[in-house]
């Protein structure tokens, strides 16, 4: 894994803190505000990008994480 292949991953971390706790106040909360779910599109978004750049290599180091999946996702919220 490269250094950037790091960088994109505490950015894959960070979003998927920040979803969290964005959502952490449950389903009603998160409906009633828009803000929170523009917020939460959008580290999904930052997700997607980030999953997108990661080297080939870093993607086959974990066959088993859905990068695809989290990209296609992301786009179609």
């Amino acid at each position: 894994m490269n250094k950037s292949d790091t960088v994109y991953l505490r950015h894959i971390l960070e979003c998927i803190r920040r979803i969290a706790d964005d959502i952490a106040g449950g389903r009603e909360r998160f409906m009633e505000s828009h803000t929170l779910q523009d917020a939460v599109l959008r580290n999904l978004q930052v997700m997607a990008e980030s999953a997108q750049r990661l080297s080939e290599a870093a993607k086959a180091a974990r066959p088993d994480a859905a990068y695809r999946e989290t990209t296609r996702s992301a786009y179609r919220a």
